[in-house]
């Protein structure tokens, strides 16, 4: 499952990506099925013998057909937006396994969830628990609520994707989470049903987890001494992948931890993984428009790709490296080059300094591109989003049809 090369090719499964990259075009993002089906059955799998409930983030990758195949996995889901919500809803999922995690969510967003009936709305400050109760009590229904509690763990990520410290902008401290949990179980309009924190993403280690954990459960035995009980303790994601050479999360490893913590615990687990899931289950076709040879020693080669910062910005927003290979290899001269786009900025670049063998017209693969690829694309410099093709076995399909420059138009006038 995933990707592998037949007779020198590289394959998503049973199929040739340059048959794929024939039959719509390029840039465009494929997706293995089987790889994110074999993810999940293997978080599900460490999870065994915890009563658990596997939330998948939305924000990942979002195509309705991947939400739709994972709702028949059993999956929840993790989102942070009503428009989230509603592809979950076009998707087939389960309003009844939806938590909404967010630090704004909207009244627009707010009366979204209460009329859908989510399982749990992950409250992360005082001015939203007013408004989820206040609009719960105007719509008639009782909204079910979670506090997210920011724990103060370090989750030794990069300080764009860490959300567990108090300089963070998620959650509410320990103290100010009894608070709310007080308030919320007095209300006639809202019932406590669990704790939640995400302390951050890209995490290699399980002890920022066990941390989190600790200080979450010792929160829940503070409540419980209270007469408040919970239903679930819910920890989040970010469960570490490999991009170059870092280590992975061991989830094996993890899965045993959270058992000798919540054993004899009449609390659910619930994870919200989501780059786990899909990352390693995506790429990124591009084929080379131009190479640019360093005309003197000192100077640099480029080659310039038709994928672009729009298509993936994560390497010149996170300077995020992607592996990057020809799908058949040319058996030319390898030299080193930064792997461009079009776009008229400096920082549109997918790879620097990389060991290639290329040649114009070149089929490039952008690995691990399957989380934060498509879901952060964008129309900069009026570049229509590319298709997304989904592969299973030996088929695939384009679950998103490529956007024209009208389809990019289309909501603009003159004025």
């Amino acid at each position: 499952m995933g990707y592998a090369r037949r007779d020198g090719e590289l394959c998503a499964d049973g199929v040739p990506l340059e048959r794929i990259a024939t039959a719509v075009g390029t840039p465009a993002y494929v997706y293995s099925w089987p790889s994110v089906r074999e993810q999940f059955a293997r978080i599900d799998t460490a999870l065994a013998g915890i009563d658990h409930r596997i939330c998948y983030a939305v924000k990942a990758s979002s195509n309705l057909a991947i939400l739709a195949r994972l709702a028949t996995l059993g999956a929840g889901f993790d989102i942070v937006s009503g428009g989230e919500l509603e592809r979950v809803l076009r998707a087939g999922g389960d309003p009844g396994r939806v938590v909404f995690s967010g630090v704004g969510k909207s009244t627009a967003d707010i009366d979204f969830g209460v009329k859908c009936g989510i399982d749990a709305f992950n409250v992360e400050s005082a001015s939203e628990l007013a408004r989820l109760e206040s609009r719960a009590r105007l719509l008639g229904c009782k909204a079910r609520m979670s506090v997210r509690v920011n724990p103060d763990v370090d989750a030794n990520t990069h300080p764009y994707i860490a959300t567990g410290l108090k300089e963070n902008k998620f959650g509410v401290a320990p103290g100010q989470a009894l608070e709310l949990f007080s308030r919320a179980s007095a209300s006639p309009d809202l019932t406590v049903a669990g704790i939640d924190c995400h302390i951050g993403s890209q995490i290699a280690d399980v002890e920022p987890f066990e941390a989190a954990l600790a200080a979450l459960l010792e929160l829940v035995d503070t409540l419980d001494r209270g007469g408040i009980s919970l239903d679930h303790v819910d920890i989040g994601g970010g469960f570490g992948i490999t991009y170059a050479d870092e280590p992975a999360l061991d989830i094996d490893i993890l899965g045993e931890v959270l058992r000798n913590n919540l054993a004899e615990r009449p609390l659910q687990l619930r994870v919200e993984p989501g780059r786990c899931l899909v990352a390693d289950a995506g790429v990124l076709l591009t084929r080379v428009e131009y190479l640019k040879p360093a005309p003197a020693p000192g100077h640099r080669n480029f080659a310039v790709v038709d994928a672009a910062m729009n298509d993936l910005i994560r390497p010149a927003l996170y300077q995020a490296w992607h592996a990057v290979e020809p799908v058949v290899e040319s058996g030319g001269t390898p030299k080193r080059w930064d792997v461009v786009g079009p776009v008229c900025e400096t920082g549109d670049f997918l790879a620097l300094d990389r060991v290639l063998a290329l040649n114009e017209g070149d089929l490039l693969a952008i690995r691990t591109a399957g989380a934060y690829g498509f879901a952060q694309s964008s129309n900069y410099n009026t570049r229509p989003r590319v298709p997304e093709v989904l592969v299973d076995g030996e088929d695939f399909a384009v679950v998103r049809k490529r956007e024209t420059v009208a389809d990019v138009l289309r909501l603009e006038t003159l004025g």
